[in-house]
């Protein structure tokens, strides 16, 4: 396929890695990583792609995060539940393009799901890109666990729309029609030992008979396949899900901080080189306890959701991001208490900041708004600092706010290497 054609708005519908099952219980929290490979579907010669996907799970009997999907039930009981729920859409084409074009997105939908028996279920979904291109599912599945292994399959009807296949599939330059297709998937989980579980998944999709004849389409019969670990709660945790006062230790982390053009080795090397314009940021942290313990280690978990505000600058308009992540800390003493925190997530901007601009440019990389999020923190419990016992639910500490893109390894962060650092400085209650 020539740059220009691929270069005219490919996508594809690619089904979630691990999308959000029936009626078994579920774990309250998860976080994992693992490679996806999908087939091109289009007349190019590269075949398949591959993308790098972190995934995050954190479950309410309302809400859920649940790798590639979010969603709130409004109704959920027994047999019945009904949800709206925005799910990621991969963009597959050549990994040359992904940076250039742009058309993975998280979709809006509506699913009523009907739950027949125990660990099984029936789906009618429909969802809608940005611009109101439509198409659905109809979907059986059921769960089955076999000692450590956890098997999940499932069969799906999907039907898509004329404006949805004449844009994606037509590339807007070819009309199609509304089609029927199918795919199978299949979805397993094992677990190793503690709280470490690998994870793969399987799904084969044929595209509907009328598309086949698309000029722009060398396949009608696709494969995506996922292979992965990730970090969950023990089996015998299995269907407590997250409830606000299931733990304690709520918090609130309250940051400000600086722009460094330094990548984070360097940061962690000692070797910080200040932002000449001074661009500063402020954020806002909210810590939901999941756990306080980890492959029998004393770490505490937390899902932490948080909103940051770039300030203006001479070289900037003041711009907006959210967070959502998993973190972990290890407490210790010497001779008072200290904490180390680690966290993984996902972050998005409303604007691209300005330090992370003039490092796209100077690498020849179009920004990317969606960006993998990773905070490093140090800090010092108040209370033992002083000896006042009324601060002990106060902890001041540095903590290093990093937004990048996996190296070039993944297409949902616009298949980019670099991205942008702030030093802050932070308070944080516990209540």
């Amino acid at each position: 396929m020539s740059r220009i054609a691929a270069t005219a708005l490919l996508a594809t519908v690619s089904l979630p890695v691990f999308a959000v099952p029936g009626s078994e219980p579920q774990s309250a929290w998860g976080i994992a990583i693992g490679a996806r490979y999908a087939d091109i579907p289009y007349d190019t010669d590269v075949d398949q792609v591959m993308d790098i996907t972190p995934l995050m799970y954190f479950h309410t009997e309302r809400f859920y995060l649940h790798g590639l999907e979010a969603g709130f039930h409004f109704w959920n009981d027994e047999k019945h539940q009904a949800t709206l729920f925005s799910r990621y859409r991969f963009f597959d084409i050549p990994e040359e393009f992904q940076n250039e074009v742009r058309e993975d997105s998280f979709d809006t939908g509506l699913r009523y799901r009907y739950i027949p028996w125990d660990n099984a279920y029936l789906d009618a979904e429909v969802l809608s890109d940005g611009s109101g291109r439509s198409y659905g599912h109809f979907r059986y599945g059921f769960f089955h666990q076999e000692g450590a292994l956890e098997v999940r399959p499932t069969l799906q009807i999907d039907w898509r729309s004329e404006q949805f296949n004449s844009y994606y599939y037509g590339l807007n330059q070819v009309d199609a029609g509304a089609d029927v297709g199918a795919t199978f998937g299949l979805e397993l989980r094992y677990h190793v030992w503690s709280n470490l579980y690998l994870m793969g998944s399987a799904n084969a999709s044929i595209l509907g008979g009328d598309l086949a004849a698309l000029p722009t389409l060398d396949s009608r019969y696709n494969l995506e396949t996922f292979i992965g670990f990730g970090f969950f709660p023990e089996p015998s945790e299995r269907g407590k899900l997250w409830e606000s006062d299931s733990l304690e230790g709520h918090y609130v982390r309250l940051a400000t901080g600086w722009a460094t053009e330094s990548n984070i080795g360097e940061i962690l090397a000692g070797d910080r080189v200040k932002d000449p314009y001074g661009n500063q940021l402020t954020s806002v942290f909210w810590g939901l306890p999941l756990t306080n313990e980890l492959f029998g280690l004393p770490i505490d978990i937390y899902f932490t959701p948080g909103f940051i505000y770039h300030h203006s600058s001479e070289v900037q308009d003041p711009t907006y991001e959210g967070v959502l992540a998993v973190k972990a800390y290890y407490n210790f003493n010497w001779p008072i208490r200290w904490r180390i925190g680690v966290a993984e997530g996902l972050s998005y901007v409303d604007e691209i900041t300005y330090i992370e601009q003039i490092e796209m440019d100077r690498k020849g990389y179009r920004p990317s708004n969606l960006m993998n999020y990773l905070d490093l923190s140090f800090g010092a419990n108040l209370g033992d600092l002083f000896g006042i016992r009324e601060l002990d639910p106060l902890w001041l500490g540095y903590s290093l706010h990093h937004r990048s893109s996996i190296f070039e390894t993944a297409s949902q962060f616009g298949r980019i290497k670099g991205g942008s650092n702030y030093n802050t400085v932070y308070l944080q209650w516990h209540f």
